[in-house]
């Protein structure tokens, strides 16, 4: 069963379909609060099915040559990571759902559904976030009730710290960006392409990663228009979730990844509501 109502009512179709036996795969974020998603997880478990949670990104080759770069400990320490999603939402966008830009329905606004995508990555990359402290405004879209541009730091349990800007009031919008740099490495992405790729002790396939980069053409991504998204990422996430029910093992997303991101979203949220730095639960 594929879930892609809007992201505030994601809990009441999923445990319907898990009541009845059917294993999940639910669009991105897959709840809008830690509760609702510890709901669908529980459910899940109890009944025996498996439930995924949608984030392309981390299917594509570019995002596997970072994890994978990473578990070798190439970068050394980790010191920095650092996302943008710095894109352009128009006002008729906000318009075309009624659930757009809704604190009940979207769970918030270009941090929730555009940058959540970004938070997901930093997370898998960085490793799990101990605290964070954020601002949010409303620059340009005066008609929704959430944020359109949020800027916050995180501290990641290992002691690196991060920074994330997430904004829909920019024009024309600008490739979302992840940096990730260490004591020993520093690899850029470009929404699903690595721009810079580079290490102090060099391996043979760095020259070919380099090499591959400039022949990559530029992706439109979903700066400015969420249709030229590319639909490689879904593809291969769908494909996963067949494997992991025909093999019976776990989707590569299940729900406790999917969980991560929401709980950190939710904290840089209340981070930008009291003005306080916010310790994370798990």
């Amino acid at each position: 069963m594929c879930i892609c109502t809007p992201s505030g009512i994601h809990l009441e179709p999923a445990l319907k379909s898990i009541e009845a036996g059917k294993h999940c795969l639910i669009e991105k974020p897959l709840e809008i609060t830690v509760e609702r998603c510890n709901a669908i997880i529980d459910a899940a478990r109890r009944a025996g099915v498996k439930v995924g949670v949608i984030f392309p990104s981390r299917f594509y080759e570019a995002s596997r040559q970072l994890i994978t770069s990473i578990h070798e400990n190439r970068f050394g320490n980790l010191v920095l990571g650092s996302a943008y999603v710095k894109w352009h939402r128009s006002e008729a966008y906000y318009a075309s759902g009624r659930w757009r830009g809704t604190w009940e329905y979207d769970g918030g606004g270009a941090l929730m559904n555009q940058g959540i995508h970004s938070v997901d990555l930093l997370q898998w990359y960085m490793g799990p976030v101990e605290s964070v402290q954020a601002v949010a405004a409303n620059v340009r879209h005066k008609n929704i009730e959430v944020e359109d541009t949020i800027v916050a730091t995180l501290n990641f349990k290992n002691g690196a710290l991060g920074t994330l800007e997430c904004t829909t009031a920019v024009f024309p919008g600008t490739l979302k960006r992840i940096e990730i740099m260490g004591t020993e490495g520093t690899a850029i992405l470009e929404e699903d392409h690595l721009i810079k790729w580079q290490f102090q002790q060099e391996s043979p396939v760095d020259e070919q990663i380099r090499n591959s980069i400039k022949e990559v053409t530029p992706s439109a991504g979903g700066a400015s228009n969420p249709a030229d998204i590319s639909f490689v990422g879904h593809q291969r996430q769908l494909e996963d979730m067949i494997r992991a029910i025909e093999t019976g093992d776990e989707p590569f997303i299940n729900g406790e990844e999917g969980r991560k991101s929401v709980e950190i979203v939710r904290a840089i949220y209340e981070s930008a509501r009291s003005g306080n730095r916010v310790k994370l639960i798990s």
